[in-house]
């Protein structure tokens, strides 16, 4: 039983100091987990207000939508912390560092993905296919703004 306890206490140490090493890698893995949920469900509401509007669904561009405006008002700003432009969450990191020396920018990129996250949101709950696509666009310039300015291009 001491020995069990023993190895239990130990493990429990070697997880809580090798946590605390890699916060940025945590930070940078939920990070990308939740942008990665976010383009999900816009390449649904892409497929099927834009690509395929033949198969609108409204249930599920609601559902998507609503998916969008979840992921940008869950306080995601507290996921760039210090270090995370260097490092690796499910993948290595493509953030800019010049992310940290313009924090007025970054917080304006912020502030208008989730403006225009909810504004969707709302758009799709009244179903005009015309007014989501309208308003899906201005949400994908949101996205490539902060592209543009705070993620390396892709190496591919």
């Amino acid at each position: 039983m001491k020995n069990n306890l023993l190895i239990a206490l130990v493990l429990t140490l070697v997880s809580s100091v090798a946590l605390a090493g890699k916060a940025e890698d945590a930070q940078i893995k939920s990070r990308q987990s939740a942008y990665a949920f976010a383009g999900w469900n816009a390449a649904k509401i892409k497929d099927q207000v834009v690509d395929h509007p033949e198969a609108y669904n409204k249930d599920q561009v609601i559902a998507a939508a609503n998916a969008i405006a979840a992921v940008a008002n869950s306080g995601l700003g507290a996921l760039f912390g210090p270090g995370t432009d260097q490092g690796t969450g499910w993948k290595q990191t493509r953030l800019k560092p010049e992310f940290f020396d313009k924090p007025d920018e970054a917080k304006k990129l912020a502030t208008d993905f989730n403006r225009e996250a909810n504004e969707l949101a709302k758009v799709a709950a009244n179903g005009d296919v015309n007014n989501i696509k309208s308003q899906f666009g201005k949400l994908s310039e949101t996205c490539k703004a902060c592209h543009d300015s705070f993620r390396i291009k892709d190496p591919r």
